[in-house]
């Protein structure tokens, strides 16, 4: 196993760690056990927790990219209704498939507000899903596509959180494709009048 996947693999196990456990329950010992590794292995290519919360926050934005990647990949130049088909099927995945990863980031994202230290990486997480709307937004012809991802981010996040974490989430469902394809389209049409 090359360096680069033994640092995706206890990235990903530290990610599904948080997700079940929060923040008090990611050590060096349980991504270890997480990922099936001899004990120490963590700490070896992540020295301090902080620099693992790091290699979290990295790993997140990078599978988000795929995530996005996937489902533009048969869609070649977007209009507002594949678009909307599209999105809606990544935040699906999201919602479903990739559930703990959502999980995992909102709260890693709450750590950050209180530890200045990792407010960097998680900038820079951050960056390459806003770079990605806002190229969205310029293929669809927003006038002002960074201002214009800015509020699409926020909304999907804000859509995300109430589905995952919000007081009804326990007991409602995801939402099906046409509802979400409904809702996506509505922030779109709202992003491209910005």
């Amino acid at each position: 196993m090359s360096i680069s996947d033994r640092r995706n693999l206890i990235a990903d196990a530290a990610i599904s760690t948080v997700a079940a456990a929060g923040l008090r329950g990611l050590t060096h010992r349980a991504v270890d056990a997480a990922a099936g590794l001899p004990a120490g292995s963590t700490s070896y290519y992540f020295r301090t927790r902080s620099a693992l919360i790091s290699a979290c926050y990295l790993r997140l934005a990078e599978l988000s990219v795929a995530d996005a990647d996937h489902w533009e990949a048969d869609r070649g130049h977007p209009d507002l209704d594949s678009a909307a088909e599209g999105m809606a099927a990544l935040l699906h995945h999201w919602l479903t498939a990739a559930r703990d990863r959502q999980l995992a980031r909102f709260e890693l994202s709450l750590e950050a507000t209180r530890r200045p230290e990792l407010r960097a990486d998680l900038q820079t997480a951050d960056l390459a899903v806003r770079v990605r709307a806002a190229d969205l937004l310029a293929a669809l012809g927003a006038p002002r596509p960074a201002a214009a991802a800015d509020l699409l981010v926020a909304w999907t996040d804000g859509l995300l959180y109430d589905w995952l974490a919000g007081a009804p989430a326990a007991t409602r469902p995801p939402p099906d494709a046409g509802e979400l394809t409904a809702v996506v389209r509505r922030m779109l049409e709202a992003a491209l009048s910005a």
